[in-house]
């Protein structure tokens, strides 16, 4: 079965973290699929995360991930980044004002949340992928240099190579 994704964006529920993990990991239970939340200004697009998913779910199925869970396997390549530590700054705080979740169904099983189990976690506010540029190049590393030869419009394509280079770093 092909894997179904679903990304939604808008403010935390709760500013909390802990009470945001928690709802996500009893919506991860209660329906039988993966759930992250990422802090939606380091999110640069919709491919940027079904890349991310894809490559985190691919690992996982051929016994390469690193992390234990497939949802820190997906925050893991998000991110750019082979160590867990260095990925978790793609995670919420409590300070996070805006969360991208991702949610995926791996097989018939999973079924997906009702609106009311949505707004537990995440209410949109009809922004979609609006992300940090100036965030964006700190955490995933992109240069002047880099920036001058491409653009700043391909600023998207920088961060899917990171994603796939995540793999081949040792």
């Amino acid at each position: 079965m092909m894997n179904e994704i679903r990304l939604l964006f808008g403010k935390p529920a709760t500013k909390e973290r802990g009470r945001l993990i928690k709802a996500i990991k009893d919506l991860q239970s209660r329906h039988g699929l993966i759930a992250q939340a990422l802090d939606a200004r380091l999110v640069v697009s919709e491919k940027h995360i079904r890349f991310a998913v894809q490559k985190a779910l691919s690992a996982f199925s051929d016994g390469r991930n690193i992390a234990n869970d497939a949802a820190m396997e997906i925050m893991r390549y998000a991110s750019g980044e082979r160590q867990i530590e260095r990925a978790l700054v793609m995670g919420v705080s409590d300070q996070t004002g805006r969360i991208g979740l991702i949610m995926a169904k791996t097989d018939g099983k999973a079924s997906w949340p009702d609106d009311r189990e949505i707004c537990q976690i995440i209410m949109d506010d009809g922004c979609g992928c609006s992300f940090d540029p100036v965030a964006v190049k700190d955490i995933f590393h992109i240069s002047s240099l880099e920036l001058e030869a491409v653009g700043e419009e391909r600023i998207e394509d920088l961060v899917i190579e990171r994603v796939a280079l995540v793999e081949t770093y040792r």
